[in-house]
């Protein structure tokens, strides 16, 4: 393996095609593509500013390094990637990648970042600013992940979550096959026109969540106080914990709850509309 330490570079692909590096206290500077169609590369502690920096990467690992903000949509079509206590700070980072696994990294602007990517495994990370993150993505694994951004998780396939706290209004909406545990996720109109979504041990708060949903499975899970207009014209079967202000128009299933507020059942609902709810207080 080719090293370079202790360098910096800057300019139109200054290290293009390169295979085999290993790459230690190095710059790069302003300028486009300074890794691209590469292969089996290392960077540690390395400082990356200038634009699409690994585009079209096979195989590389990223250690205690940063990608500032003018380091923008850095890793698009690459593969098999790793990054380890690693500051990305630039905006629309991984497009098109199969293979991403992250650990105890910080995304302090994640503004669009993870779309249209393959096999993402993240673990104590804290994920920030993160508008429209995990956009069409499938096959995605959170365990203790931070992340505060509207629009996560919109139309992605094969998710499994653990022990995180999700912040993002109009979360999850038309994903498919996710399932999420011991997990706090916190906004409106959760997982609107989801399909085989699971919640287990969850907390979930604010207002109109979990409608229009196809095969809504949760178990004991809690709703905050702001909670109201739950699971209209969903089919859902639901063992939860404690109170919820108000249930509407539920299209079919179960429902088991502590108690609720107001149960509304009104001309609009659809068919079959036989979901039955009952409470434990009777």
């Amino acid at each position: 393996m080719e090293k370079i330490i202790g360098q910096e570079f800057g300019g139109e692909r200054p290290l293009y095609r390169g295979h085999g590096l290993y790459l230690e206290n190095v710059v790069i500077h302003a300028g486009e593509s300074a890794l691209k169609e590469t292969g089996d590369i290392t960077c540690v502690n390395c400082r990356f500013e200038g634009k699409y920096p690994l585009w079209e990467c096979d195989g590389f690992v990223v250690r205690d390094s940063i990608l500032t903000v003018g380091a923008r949509s850095g890793l698009w079509y690459s593969r098999n990637g790793e990054l380890y206590d690693t500051i990305i700070d630039a905006p629309k980072t991984f497009r098109r990648m199969d293979g991403i696994k992250m650990r105890k990294c910080w995304i302090p602007g994640g503004t669009e970042t993870f779309w249209d990517c393959s096999r993402i495994d993240l673990e104590d990370c804290v994920v920030e600013r993160a508008d429209y993150m995990f956009m069409h993505c499938s096959g995605i694994k959170l365990s203790n992940v931070k992340l505060q951004g509207n629009y996560g998780f919109q139309y992605a396939r094969d998710v499994e979550i653990h022990d995180s706290v999700i912040n993002s209004k109009d979360s999850f909406w038309e994903s498919e096959n996710v399932v999420v545990y011991d997990s706090v996720i916190n906004g409106e109109y959760l997982a609107w026109y989801g399909k085989n979504v699971k919640f287990v041990r969850c907390h979930i708060t604010e207002t109109q969540p979990l409608c229009y949903c196809e095969g809504l499975v949760m178990e004991d899970c809690t709703f905050g106080d702001d909670c109201d207009l739950a699971f209209e014209y969903s089919t859902v079967e639901a063992t939860i914990k404690g109170h919820l202000k108000s249930i509407k128009n539920p299209r079919s299933g179960n429902i088991l709850i502590d108690s609720v507020d107001e149960i509304i059942i009104d001309g609009n609902i659809k068919a079959p509309g036989d979901c039955v709810i009952k409470t434990r207080e009777g």
